[in-house]
């Protein structure tokens, strides 16, 4: 693990170790697992399909027949595999 040094405001760090004592933790565990949120949430965010907006693929390249058409289409796919 690496030691790092970070200036951070007395108040918040006081906040922070209210909160460690609370939770019967180490204050330094607290920061990391605080950092390590902040990691998954803003640096590495996992992308849900339901936010994501759909691609353009210019024109249709044949008329959907329906959902039996669809699960063929996957298993051939699987198969070719």
């Amino acid at each position: 693990m690496k030691t790092i040094t970070v200036n951070v405001s007395e108040p918040v760090y006081a906040e922070f170790q209210r909160f460690a004592i609370d939770q019967d933790r180490p204050t330094s565990e607290i920061i990391r697992e605080a950092m390590e949120y902040y990691r998954q949430t803003k640096i590495h965010p996992v992308r849900s399909l339901r936010n994501s907006r759909p691609a353009s693929v210019k024109a249709v390249l044949k008329p959907w027949a329906g959902r039996g058409e669809l699960l063929d289409d996957m298993f051939e796919a699987h198969a070719r595999d």
